[in-house]
């Protein structure tokens, strides 16, 4: 039966739901893209890399400033 008759999965389903306007969340939604594209991420980004760049400076400050000791260590022996 199987040979002549194979089976056939059924079709998927149409799961239709209506979409209904809500004021409230597109006025978050255009609130937080505004927010978005007046740089406020950027100027974030930025002001967490110049703090980066600051510390990493001063540990490449401390690494220069050990290097020097020790070689001065080693000349004077």
């Amino acid at each position: 039966m199987s040979v002549l008759f194979p089976k056939v999965p059924k079709p998927r389903e149409w799961d239709y739901r209506p979409i209904y306007f809500d004021k409230e969340k597109e006025a978050r939604k255009d609130k937080k893209l505004a927010r978005l594209q007046h740089g406020s991420f950027r100027e974030e980004h930025e002001k967490n890399m110049t703090e980066l760049r600051k510390k990493k400076n001063s540990r490449l400050g401390l690494w220069i400033a050990l290097l020097l000791a020790i070689l001065l260590a080693f000349l004077l022996l």
